[in-house]
């Protein structure tokens, strides 16, 4: 692999909630373009902030680009939320673009399957399958458009190419039948096998029909003859495609179309026109689309049109099908909503002044809400709710509520939510949406962060009930949390309502008036998925300093990346860094430091076990080796930093400590020496000396080289491959436990401890143990790299046994045997240990190998082969990680020539991670949302690290530097790690198009616009546009050049643009600024365009910026620099792309339909010297540095190579691509005498071109693929 992505996919473009892994199971399945991750759902106690200002930003805090907050007051709350964890993620091959769920028959795990459309029309059909822990695919299904019967008739030059037509699936709510439509109107029809109708069973009498039939196949719900009778092997039958003009000849333009509910057959709603929509014959033409209700019949291939609404305004998109109590259909248009009913009534109801001027359709007046519902997505709030959530492309909320009277819908209402309720919880537009529970809704987002959302209600009703279960009628009902009494009494209520109108109180007679106060949504954030994309520019710079609170001064801060996030609302900059910068909080000189433990410590009155508070760490003990002796030296804490304790039984002249561990609960230290063990109290009084050697006054034996913990446990392994086990009694003191003969027989190279309090591996001993002392498990690698775990204190028999585990299979059970030629891991380290963050965590098998690979395992529960029964089985985690050390080195082994283990760490920042110490230091850290990461640190070698909790340093870490320091740190504040990168958000809230370092200042330029009401000039030649009278206007995109502060991350000045001007690229250039003296200075070169309407040429700007200093402000000291304009150029045509060439210092610009050389003149203006004629919209322009190659991408056409020449000045074309390539980006690839090009086209492809003009007698056929 030459190339690797940035970061996984982090926009979420579709969702689904199904039960997935089992019937039982609550999933969410998402989208993010070609990674598809399953997700189940969590509630956990959480803090949440509300605020009482202006901001109603409920998710996490980000940094103010302007240095100030917009929050008067917060209030930390506990409560309930729900958190999602994830459970796998897979990459496809192919770009996902729709989701669906199906019930099939006897599926593996019991849930329900999943049915993914990729594009150029492909689906596949897969499940959970238990045994593997992983989905099975069932059918993968490829469609091809029909070829023309008459081939000697062109087709339609004006038809879309196949790849430019949208595909997208929808399946009939009772699974009986999924439709893909692809191409222009094309769709394949594939039906499923289901169990015999209800509807047609509901009469059966057994006396008179006989024994009722089971698991009998309805064939004509599966498209049914006898070659579909494969209801054992597959759960579809046959598919089919078929023209949408086959079935109604009026559908020749498709919008878009949905399976129904209600209806007993499969039943589409199609959204179409006769004649296509066009904005320049609105006046002609305002209702051209026409919505159409087809029943399907599988068994015949036949259709059936029900009802037909036509006359429907013309910009109507989508087609939202509505669950009882609702019912029927809901149509979505950029002005309207209009709901139509399973016997073709409607009620419509306009949410701007526009929608009357564009149809004469029937419609009730909401104008004055002012909305623009372009973008914009519906979903019901609960599977029962009459009422749905409608979510803006600004990412605003409002509730659409219907009046119902009996059993048919009279009108629809719509209300905005306020902010203080949560109305702006979102800051872009949504992708998709899914109920993932009562009250909760994952909304995914391609230009924002997605979030899973909650509310509350208020209910007269509900506080009735409250108050009669002894709680104040005032407080607010989370309906999500009711009792089941209470849900009880809500069934009843709705059993004795008959219509919802009947539910309200008597004196609301029109919902359409206004909405009931009492009945208001609170909206807030459970959990968020960070989304990096889109990511429209991208530049590497030095960072001045490391991410905030880093202080290492002495350390190489390397390179970082700085990308533009999101859009609009969330629009924000990324900072993306390879390694992880710890922020020093202090520093300690402790010469020849080689080990580090941190130990907590609870003193009580009997100096037993006792309950800790604050759970605070107490003591440092390190090792040291010096020329003369090896010693532990136990430190404490004091105002100044570290003291050595004094006036204690710990004896620095014992020897090297191997471990340090606390039993008791924290009442007894143990300090494990190689020949012995000693244990101390809270206040390092000597307690018991355990010897275990074989001579007890030499010491002569086996010596201990690793040691685990776990309450009241602690397992030794000696350099003999043997290992012994202690236990403490209830009065702390240690005695081994009585081995098996299986353990006697040595043969272990190494093994750890871990308590499984959650019962996750579920391993029972056949010998029944009576013991308070927890479910505590003992993991062992053998040397010959088997796996053996002993449920202690039981060492009699293991418990479970898998000898492959060296073979590294990607399924470890077992049953697992290697092939005879599978290669074989050497295996040094084994830890089991817990992953995760505060939301969920789980424990892990972690391996390490000789060349210090890291290999994770997953413990999962399978079905064994009787099918009753559930085996322990365990899955590898892809790590994309390579070692960077091979060898072990002198900072990888220890004084007796083993490895520096790896530290398993409780509570770092808030998540259980494990260290890798060592030349290539590193920590695996996971959170709930993505699977394991492991981040190299930047500071190496690290020879020892270990947790630290006090109070200079919460949830922090302390570790040894190579110079033997001992340094208290803690992670960065405000970063990720779910990426494989440090990551951290700026959010600026607005769009940002394009950036640039500037290296010398340590600033960054951003182009950022945000949207402004546009209204019409003054015109002589138009004076009907001063009459303009609306007060819903159009907006327009307004530029502004920003000036950002790298240290502080604020913005210290702006340059705003015209109305309509747009920054569309920035570059940093080395620029002659005078004609006379040659001066070369590093200016700021920034391209912009006019885009007035598509009426009216778009036109461009050159900008030439230089950061001077000045006098700051003295409360914003970083404020001592400012743009100054150096330089305006107007220019014809739009400036999309710009870069330096030649030697001269001048640059090159591509505008409009030319590329051209200009150079800065001392008047100001950019004198033109060169020039090359393109063809459709350039998208990028570079230059090999010092070569005067040049390379420009057309968005249409492909990629140019060209040579500039300055004497005399002159643009002339080498070679073209030899196919139409839509260019997005490009850059040049030398590899010696070699030039290659690389190029991302739209399609997310990489195309490699190489140059090479002896290879072809035309010159500008040079380029070859």
């Amino acid at each position: 692999m030459c190339y690797t992505e940035l970061t996984p996919p982090t926009a979420v473009t579709h969702s689904l909630s199904l039960p997935f892994l089992s019937a039982s199971a609550n999933n969410l399945v998402i989208a993010r373009t070609s990674l598809l991750q399953i997700f189940t759902l969590k509630s956990v106690l959480s803090d949440i902030i509300t605020t009482t200002s202006t901001s109603t930003d409920l998710r996490r805090s980000s940094v103010n680009p302007l240095g100030s907050s917009n929050a008067t007051a917060q209030r930390a709350d506990r409560a309930l939320a729900t958190k999602l964890v994830l459970i796998a993620q897979y990459e496809l091959s192919g770009v996902v673009t729709s989701l669906a769920r199906v019930k099939i028959l006897k599926p593996k795990s019991g849930g329900e399957a999943l049915l993914v459309s990729l594009r150029n029309a492909r689906a596949s059909l897969v499940e959970w399958d238990p045994e593997r822990y992983s989905i099975y695919t069932i059918s993968i299904h490829l469609y091809e458009p029909k070829e023309r019967e008459d081939k000697d008739i062109p087709a339609n030059p004006w038809d879309p190419d196949e790849k430019d037509n949208a595909s997208y699936l929808t399946v009939d709510p009772r699974s009986r039948c999924a439709a893909l439509k692809f191409g222009e109107r094309q769709l394949a029809i594939l039906p499923f096998h289901q169990q015999t109708d209800d509807l047609v069973m509901e009469d059966y009498d057994p006396d008179i029909d006989g024994e009722r039939p089971e698991n009998i196949t309805s064939h004509a719900k599966s498209g049914g003859g006898a070659e579909d009778n494969l209801g054992e092997k597959t759960p579809h039958g046959a598919s089919f495609v078929v023209s949408m003009l086959a079935l109604d000849p009026t559908l020749l333009h498709p919008v878009h179309l949905a399976f129904l509910y209600e209806y007993r057959e499969p039943t589409l709603g199609v959204l179409s026109s006769q004649m296509a929509s066009s904005m320049s014959l609105l006046p002609e033409r305002p209702s051209t689309l026409s919505y159409t209700v087809i029943t399907l019949d599988l068994e015949q291939r036949a259709l059936t049109v029900l009802l037909s609404v036509n006359d429907l305004p013309y910009d109507m998109f989508a087609v939202v099908p509505l669950r009882l109590p609702i019912g029927g259909t809901l149509l979505i248009g950029g002005n309207q909503l209009i709901h139509v009913d399973q016997a073709g009534k409607t009620n419509g109801v306009a949410v701007n002044e526009f929608a009357k001027i564009s149809t004469s359709f029937s419609l009730a007046d909401q104008s004055d809400l002012a909305l623009r519902l372009e973008g914009c997505l519906i979903e019901q709030l609960g599977h029962e709710s009459s009422e749905l959530l409608l979510i803006l492309n600004t990412g605003e909320l409002a509730v659409v509520r219907f009046k119902i009277d009996g059993r048919s819908i009279s009108g629809l209402s719509i209300r905005r939510v306020p902010e203080h309720d949560g109305g702006f919880a979102l800051s872009a537009g949504p992708s998709c949406a899914s109920l993932v529970g009562r009250g909760r809704m994952f909304i995914g987002s391609e230009d924002a962060d997605s979030v899973v959302l909650g509310w509350s209600r208020r209910l007269d009703k509900l506080k009735r009930q409250k108050s009669n279960l002894g709680v104040n009628a005032g407080v607010d009902v989370d309906t999500s949390d009711l009792s089941d009494l209470e849900e009880d009494i809500d069934d009843d209520d709705d059993l004795y309502a008959s219509t919802l109108a009947d539910q309200k109180p008597k004196g609301d007679t029109n919902m359409l008036d206004a909405f009931d106060q009492s009945d208001e949504y609170r909206f807030r954030v459970h959990d968020v998925l960070e989304n990096f994309g889109p990511i429209r520019s991208i530049t590497v710079g030095k960072p001045s300093q490391q991410l905030p609170g880093s202080t290492q001064g002495d350390v190489d801060a390397g390179l970082e990346l700085m990308a533009t996030s999101g859009r609009g609302g969330a629009g924000a900059l990324t900072i993306f860094r390879r390694q992880i910068d710890p922020c020093v909080l202090e520093s300690h000189l402790l010469a020849n430091a080689t080990r580090l433990w941190s130990v907590s410590v609870t003193r009580s009155s009997d100096g037993l076990s006792a309950h800790q508070s604050e759970d605070l760490d107490c003591y440092i003990i390190a090792s040291t080796k010096s020329e003369d002796a090896l010693q532990s030296v136990a430190y404490t804490f004091n105002s100044t930093g570290l003291e050595e304790v004094k006036d204690s039984d710990f004896d620095p002249d014992a020897g090297i400590t191997v471990e340090v561990g606390t039993l008791n609960s924290g009442a007894r230290i143990v300090q494990v020496l190689p020949t012995e063990l000693r244990s101390f109290d809270a206040d390092f009084g000597l307690a018991q000396i355990l010897p275990l050697g074989d001579d007890e006054e030499t010491g002569a034996g086996p010596k201990i080289i690793r040691a685990s913990f776990a309450d009241p446990y602690v397992l030794l392994i000696r350099d003999d491959e043997s290992i012994m086990v202690l236990r403490a009694d209830e009065g702390g003191e240690l005695d081994e436990v009585e081995q098996g003969d299986s353990l006697e027989r040595k043969g272990f190279r190494a093994g750890c401890l871990y308590e499984d309090s959650n019962d996750i591996f579920r391993l029972e001993s056949e010998v029944e143990i009576e013991d308070d002392a927890g479910n505590v498990l003992m993991f062992l690698l053998t040397v010959g790299g088997g796996l053996q775990i002993f449920r202690l204190p039981s060492l009699g028999q293991w418990v479970y046994r898998a000898e492959g585990l060296s073979f590294l299979p990607p399924y470890l059970n077992p049953g697992f045997w290697a092939r005879r030629s599978q290669a074989k891991e050497d295996l040094t380290e084994l830890l089991v240990t817990e992953l995760g963050d505060a939301s969920h965590k789980a424990p892990y098998l972690i391996l390490r190998s000789v060349l210090n690979d890291v290999i994770v395992y997953q413990p999962y529960q399978s079905p064994a082969s009787n099918g009753s029964d559930m085996t322990l089985s365990f899955l590898k985690m892809p790590n994309p990680h390579f070692t960077r050390t091979f060898l072990p080195s002198l900072y990888d082994e220890g004084e007796d020539g083993s490895r520096e283990p790896m530290r398993a760490l409780s509570d770092v920042a808030g998540y259980s991670a494990v260290f890798l110490p060592g030349e290539a230091p590193a920590f695996i850290i996971k959170s709930a949302s993505c699977p394991p990461q492991l981040i190299n640190t930047r500071e190496k070698p690290v020879q020892s690290l270990t947790s630290l909790h006090s109070k200079k340093c919460e949830k922090g870490f302390a570790y040894i530097d190579p110079q033997g320091s001992i340094k208290f740190a803690q992670l960065p504040a405000e970063c990720q790690y779910h990426t494989g990168w440090v990551t951290r958000k700026i959010a600026f809230g607005e769009d940002i198009h394009a950036l640039d370092h500037h290296e010398p200042t340590a600033t960054h330029i951003i182009g950022a616009s945000r949207m402004v009401d546009f209204k019409l000039p003054e015109d002589e030649t138009h004076p009907e546009w001063a009459t303009e009278t609306t007060s819903f206007l159009p907006q327009v995109e307004q530029g502004t050049i920003k000036l950002l502060d790298h240290r502080t991350w604020s913005i210290i000045d702006e340059y705003p643009l015209a109305p309509a001007e747009v920054v569309m690229a920035i570059k940093t250039m080395n620029l002659e600024i005078s004609e006379n003296t040659h001066e070369r200075r590093p200016l700021i070169v920034v391209g912009t365009a006019v885009i007035r309407g598509e009426d009216l040429p778009a036109q461009g700007r050159i900008y030439v910026f230089n950061v001077i200093p000045v006098v700051p402000d003295p409360e914003r000291p970083e404020t001592g620099r400012r743009l100054k304009l150096m330089a305006k150029e107007e220019i014809k045509g739009a400036v999309t792309a710009l870069s330096e060439i030649g030697t001269q210092g001048f640059l090159l610009a591509a505008q409009g339909q030319k590329c051209m050389v200009r150079g800065l003149k001392e008047d100001g203006s950019l004198l033109p010297v060169a020039f090359m004629d393109m063809q459709c919209y350039t998208s990028v322009v570079k230059e090999l540095k010092g070569t005067g190659l040049c390379l420009m991408g057309d968005a249409v056409k492909g990629v140019w190579l060209a040579g500039y020449y300055e004497e005399p000045y002159a643009l002339r074309l080498f070679g073209k691509s030899p196919s139409h390539i839509e260019v997005l980006a490009a850059d040049f690839l030398p590899d010696g005498k070699q030039l290659y090009l690389v190029i991302a086209d739209a399609d997310a492809n990489i195309h490699i071109l190489q140059f090479d003009p002896e290879r072809t007698s035309s010159p500008l056929s040079s380029l070859f693929p």
